[in-house]
């Protein structure tokens, strides 16, 4: 299928949100650029603008500015959420001053350590922005776009330390199976991820971009399947183990291969730092009812209209198998559609 957005409709729906903030009520994550680019990729875009009039109502005006971050003092800045109007001024200059995947490989290193900063959000936004602009190419939108998610990135940057490694498995799925449960599992992501102190390593000997990449793949695609048994859990915050390492997967293309082995291991650590925070302490056994394609996926999630249930199909869909289409249907079984 041509998912090649001629109709114009992602461009005009990301100069549409672009007056709206990156958060709502101080913490929640706007999530409609992500929604609308997915919906575009996977040849929805009929469905876009409808979507945001319902989701428009949880769209907070822009932030102010405070103080413009610059070259010098932009360390100070970074993590600090009360400058996100400051960051995504500074990521729109630079683009603009020295290109999109310049600006992508000088600040990817800078910020993955960070991608724990607003739930993994501010990564995942930019995963999508930095695809359609591969796909479709620089127009203003999507340039805009991708500064809008580089800023808040810095903005929520928020590393995970302190991490023992215990031993790992060979295989993404096993290892994703052998993470610990946090002590007390409650309270909101801040609060859990403050408790996850072992994770099981994995892949970590991988040097190789190309190798990189394969396992990279292997883990979206395990962390994806492992949804339909585990994502009631939590049915929201489960699906970052997919999205997040998904959205670090189709940056790939975009980065120097010398970047592409430290983008495998974060997005590891990401992946199992979510599931140690939210996955249940038992599966509980989920069959595919067989014959769903994956316009079925597509069309029942769109009619679903949740937000994280639109962004998992969409990896879903990415991963391309029938058990991945099952793991999609199981969100939406799980998650409350949008009102």
């Amino acid at each position: 299928m041509d998912t090649t957005d001629t109709s114009g409709v992602l461009d005009e729906a990301f100069q549409r949100l672009h007056a709206s903030g990156p958060e709502r009520l101080g913490r929640l994550t706007n999530h409609a650029p992500m929604v609308a680019e997915a919906l575009v990729a996977h040849g929805r875009a009929d469905a876009v603008h409808r979507w945001l009039d319902l989701y428009e109502e949880r769209l907070e005006e822009f932030p102010a500015a405070v103080a413009p971050v610059t070259d010098a003092d932009w360390t100070s800045a970074l993590g600090d959420p009360r400058r996100a109007a400051d960051w995504i001024a500074h990521f729109g200059r630079a683009v603009s001053e020295h290109g999109w995947q310049s600006v992508l490989a000088t600040w990817w290193p800078r910020l993955l350590p960070g991608m724990y900063g607003g739930s993994t959000h501010p990564v995942i936004r930019v995963g999508h922005a930095v695809r359609a602009l591969l796909r479709d190419g620089g127009s203003e939108p999507r340039l805009t776009e991708l500064a809008h998610g580089l800023g808040y990135w810095a903005a929520r940057h928020h590393p995970l330390t302190g991490v023992t490694w215990l031993p790992g498995r060979a295989h993404a799925a096993a290892s994703l199976h052998a993470v610990p449960p946090v002590p007390a599992a409650e309270g909101g992501f801040p609060a859990r991820l403050a408790r996850v102190e072992r994770l099981p390593a994995w892949a970590g000997d991988v040097t190789d971009p190309g190798t990189a990449r394969h396992r990279l793949a292997e883990l979206v695609r395990a962390a994806t399947h492992r949804y339909a048994t585990h994502g009631h859990g939590d049915a929201t915050m489960l699906v970052h183990a997919a999205t997040a390492p998904s959205a670090v997967l189709r940056t790939l293309p975009a980065l120097p291969r010398a970047l592409w082995a430290p983008s495998l291991h974060a997005a590891w650590k990401a992946s199992a730092a979510v599931t140690a925070m939210y996955a249940p302490a038992e599966a509980v056994p989920y069959a595919s009812p067989g014959g769903v394609t994956a316009a079925d996926v597509l069309e029942r999630a769109v009619a679903h209209g949740d937000e994280h249930v639109i962004k998992f199909a969409d990896t879903a869909l990415d991963v391309a198998d029938e058990q991945a289409h099952a793991a999609a249907l199981r969100a939406i079984e799980l998650s409350e559609p949008l009102a």
